[in-house]
């Protein structure tokens, strides 16, 4: 007979990660599943790096949300003795006229969040080697950067092990019927069984609960580029080269820098086209180096013709607005879901395990916007 534990989470990405963490620090047995391992090629919390910024214009919640998970990040690398976040700066590049920028430097100062607010001369002053041609004003956050993706999550799992979850690599099956769920069954057969289960499956959740997600979390293919920079200069790496963000080109560029000397990454925010997280071919097409060499052609000459050293395909699990979901599901009394990052969710995983935590275990209020009924079936993005 297998053992009883009082939770178990599916899905070893950021969110399930960071879930088990608060979990078991409440003393919870806890069991954490994967079909293809943690962080793994074909997750969402795959790849090498993600930003983490405070700025989301005039939304207030997800600036909190990150004040809150920067800390704990911040604990994990000290508790690992490695360093996963890298304090590169983040840089907003709009005009005066972009409501959003203004709004975003209005919520970060009520915050208390540090930032510069620069005019185009001082923007091509201090980074010469780019030249955003229509850019007049930005917004710095100093004390903002970027997480090491893949490794962060990997090593927050095995704290986890360490500390008496049990982790195991194996598929589920869609839970049947309703009410209490007793346990769960993996394709192999063999049960999993637990007080409480949660799902951050991440883009596979439409494929667990096709019924109640397969209209409401829509996964979207995305293309990542690595750069290979000139030989011998360190224009593209810290600190000459923060993470930035160009919302004034409709495609939303953004841009990591070279770390671990990895390439200096970068990707365009638009949403792709839906996207199989099993199947989907993981394969940039000619035509989408082609119009990045277009990009990189008009705003940054030095690397037209750079070397693509590395490519990804990853994916956004995009909710009809890019609000997170985190709620009950509807049909068992003892099933939570987590999910719909969004593309941006990364960072906040601290916050959301946290927030997850307290509404299974202290009943703490819910956030009306992470609600299974806040979510429509036609996509509007409203979260940047």
């Amino acid at each position: 007979m297998s053992k009883h534990y009082d939770f178990a989470v599916i899905g070893a990405g950021v969110f399930g990660a960071w879930t088990a963490h608060f979990l078991r620090r409440s003393g919870a047995s806890v069991m954490l599943v994967d079909a293809y391992g943690p962080a793994n090629s074909r997750a969402s919390s795959g790849g090498e790096t993600r930003v983490i910024r405070m700025g989301y214009g005039p939304d207030e919640l997800y600036t909190h949300w990150a004040m809150r998970s920067l800390p704990h990040w911040r604990d994990l690398s000290a508790r690992i003795g490695e360093e996963i976040f890298h304090q590169t700066g983040v840089l907003w590049l709009s005009t005066h006229t972009d409501p959003y920028l203004k709004s975003l430097s209005s919520v970060l100062a009520q915050a208390g969040v540090e930032r510069e607010e620069l005019n185009a001369d001082e923007i091509a002053r201090r980074w010469p080697q780019l030249r955003f041609h229509e850019v007049t004003w930005g917004v710095l956050e100093p004390a903002s950067g970027l997480l090491l993706a893949r490794a962060s999550v990997q090593s927050l799992v095995k704290t986890l092990i360490d500390s008496g979850v049990q982790y195991t690599q194996l598929a589920v099956e869609t839970p049947r019927d309703g009410g209490s769920l007793a346990e769960i069954r993996a394709a192999t057969g063999e049960p999993i069984s637990a007080g409480t289960f949660i799902f951050c499956c991440g883009s596979w959740l439409p494929k667990m609960f096709p019924g109640l997600l397969r209209d409401r979390i829509f996964p979207t293919r995305q293309e990542v580029f690595f750069l290979g920079t000139p030989a011998g200069q360190a224009d593209f790496r810290p600190p000459r080269m923060p993470v930035w963000l160009h919302r004034t080109h409709p495609d939303l560029p953004y841009a990591l820098p070279d770390i671990e000397g990895r390439g200096f990454k970068i990707a365009f925010d638009r949403h792709g086209e839906r996207f199989d997280p099993d199947m989907g071919m993981r394969v940039v097409p000619q035509s989408s180096v082609d119009h990045l060499r277009a990009y990189l052609r008009q705003y940054i000459p030095v690397l037209e013709n750079a070397p693509v050293i590395e490519t990804r395909v990853c994916q956004y699990e995009n909710t009809w607005n890019g609000d997170f979901l985190v709620d009950r599901h509807p049909d068992f009394k003892n099933v939570w879901i987590a999910g719909g990052g969004s593309g941006h969710g990364f960072k906040h995983g601290p916050a959301l395990g946290e927030y997850l935590v307290a509404r299974i275990l202290h009943a703490a209020p819910a956030e009306p916007r992470f609600s299974l009924a806040e979510k429509q079936t036609t996509q509007k993005r409203a979260v940047y």
